[in-house]
């Protein structure tokens, strides 16, 4: 027994522990000889099985923070997405869900705020007025947009509340994309990175919550229409301060909250933003014409 739990030692840790033990219990019972060769053994048994599970440890640990690094430096973005079975598909028609805007919730995250801020008021915001106006003034031209108050009041209070607060003064519109299924402007991160974010969150609204949380649809692409404005995100539930304006229409899965829309003055500077295309080569990356939101203000 005593060979036996050497040879295990090497062979299968665990084992070799049993036969360590069973065997040194055997020779004090008997008096026979091995003693010596049954403590190596056990030893050598014990050192490779805490070995083992430290190392299998450190796995997991390492696992586990490259999942959170990864994570951590994932975009808030909308990603290049197939058109859908029928191309023709647009966002659904808004049927207020009940109790809307009746408890708007802005839990803070893990991630610091990229600029000083103080979160919105929680709780019931008012979903009247149906629009609020609202102009964003960039060195490239001014902007107007229509907020969509009726339809995403807990976005709208969030994005007012930055704007009030001078949050996206001074601040880049990090990426453009011009890919033929995707249009888009992405502003509203202070720290360029497209990263950043308020150091809060919340959920999403509308057209996400026309559907059923299992509903399969929130994963097939629907057309948002030029001219619409939408937050960015990285999964439900996890949006902040990001934005985009979409100049062309684009196909994404109904899980960006649209909440507001863009005049016909704005959608022209878009245009003239996007034309000079994305700097460097490739259709997504920083605008080659650089955009600086130097103010949005409510009117």
């Amino acid at each position: 027994m005593a060979i036996a739990s050497l040879i295990c030692a090497f062979v299968f840790a665990p084992l070799g522990i049993i036969f360590g033990h069973v065997s040194l219990s055997q020779i004090k019972r008997t008096g026979e000889e091995g003693h010596g060769l049954a403590i190596a053994g056990l030893i050598i048994s014990y050192l490779i099985t805490i070995g083992t599970v430290v190392v299998l440890a450190a796995a997991v640990l390492f696992t586990i923070a490259v999942a959170r690094h990864l994570d951590d430096e994932s975009r808030y973005s909308p990603g290049v997405t197939a058109a859908p079975s029928a191309p023709d598909s647009g966002l659904p028609e808004f049927d207020p869900p009940p109790n809307l805007g009746a408890n708007c919730a802005y839990p803070t995250t893990t991630e610091r705020a990229s600029k000083p801020n103080k979160p919105p008021r929680s709780g019931r915001v008012p979903t009247d007025p149906d629009e609020i106006s609202a102009s964003m003034s960039t060195n490239r031209g001014d902007i107007g947009i229509q907020l969509d108050n009726d339809k995403a009041p807990c976005t709208v209070n969030s994005f007012a509340s930055l704007a009030q607060q001078g949050y996206f003064d001074d601040t880049d519109c990090h990426r453009l994309t011009t890919n033929p299924q995707l249009g888009v402007l992405q502003c509203g991160d202070p720290s360029g990175t497209g990263t950043g974010g308020p150091g809060y969150r919340f959920g999403n609204e509308y057209p996400t919550n026309q559907y059923r949380l299992s509903d399969p649809a929130l994963k097939t692409p629907v057309m948002y229409p030029r001219g619409t404005l939408a937050m960015a995100n990285k999964g439900s539930g996890t949006n902040g301060s990001q934005f985009f304006l979409v100049y062309a229409d684009s196909m994404m899965p109904p899980t960006y909250t649209a909440f507001g829309t863009i005049d016909s003055t704005g959608l022209a500077t878009l245009d003239t933003i996007a034309a000079a295309g994305v700097d460097g080569a490739g259709d997504d990356g920083e605008p080659a014409m650089a955009v600086t939101i130097e103010s949005i203000r409510l009117d």
